[in-house]
C-alpha cells in the first residue's frame, strides 16, 4: 500500500526502505521524525517552487542530513554535516547508484546548514535546505496549507522538539567544538556549553604567522 502523507508519496524503492530502517535503528526518534518531516516539507516547497526533484534522492538526503550528529563517519573529526554526507554517499554507492547521483545527495547534506548556497544548486539540494529550515525555524510555514502541515505533524510528532533538538546538537558537537568554526553550529555551543568561546576570523588573521 502506497504511503502518502499530506499529498506527498513516500517513494517505494529499496533504497528508501533501507534508509528508513537505517535511521530508525541508528538514530533517535527525534532525529527520525525530524528527517521525515524535512522530506515532506521539502517536497511541498519543491512543488510550490516548481523544482523538478527526484523524490528518492530527496528522501535519502533528508533521512541522512542529521545522521552525523550521532554517527561520526570516521575517527577524523569533521563537521557533522560532512559525516552525514559521507554516510549517504557510501550508502548510495554501495547500492549501485552513480557517482554523480551520490554527489548531489552529498551536497544536499553537506550544505544543509549553509545560508544562501543551497537554493542556487540542484533541486534536491535546495529542497533539502527548504525542508530543514521549515522544520527547524519555521521558514515558509506561511506558504504551506495548514491542513497539510497538521497532517505531517500528526504522522511525525514534534513533541518537545525545540528543547530536544538543541540538546541533540550539544550532545553531538560538544566533544568536537573546533568543527563548529564558521558555522551556525557554534551558536548552539556558545549558548549551552559553559566556557565555550568561538574563534573569529578576525582573530585568525591577526594571529597568523605573518609580520603584517
Amino acid at each position: 500500500m502506497t504511503d502518502i502523507i499530506a499529498g506527498v508519496e513516500i517513494p517505494e524503492t529499496s533504497a528508501v526502505a533501507e534508509a528508513t530502517e537505517f535511521l530508525r535503528e541508528k538514530t533517535s526518534p527525534l532525529i527520525f521524525h525530524h528527517s521525515r518531516r524535512v522530506f515532506l516539507f521539502g517536497s511541498l516547497h519543491a512543488r510550490e517552487l516548481n523544482l523538478r526533484i527526484d523524490p528518492e534522492l530527496l528522501y535519502v538526503s533528508a533521512m541522512f542530513h542529521d545522521a552525523g550528529l550521532s554517527i561520526p563517519f570516521s575517527d577524523t573529526q569533521q563537521r557533522f554535516e560532512l559525516d552525514g554526507a559521507d554516510h549517504a554517499r557510501k550508502f548510495l554507492l554501495d547500492r549501485g547508484f552513480s557517482e554523480s547521483v551520490a554527489e548531489v545527495v552529498w551536497r544536499a547534506i553537506a550544505l544543509h546548514t549553509t545560508p544562501g548556497l543551497p537554493g542556487r544548486m540542484e533541486p534536491e539540494v535546495a529542497a533539502t535546505n527548504h525542508g530543514v529550515l521549515t522544520d527547524a525555524v519555521g521558514w515558509g510555514l506561511d506558504r504551506l496549507e495548514g491542513d497539510r502541515v497538521d497532517e505531517i505533524v500528526a504522522a511525525h510528532p514534534r513533541g518537545d522538539f525545540k528543547k530536544e533538538f538543541l540538546q541533540a546538537f550539544v550532545d553531538g558537537l560538544k566533544d568536537r567544538p573546533d568543527t563548529t568554526y564558521g558555522t551556525v553550529n557554534a551558536d548552539v555551543l556558545e549558548h549551552f556549553v559553559p566556557g565555550f568561546r568561538r574563534t573569529s576570523m578576525v582573530e585568525r588573521i591577526i594571529e597568523a604567522p605573518w609580520p603584517r
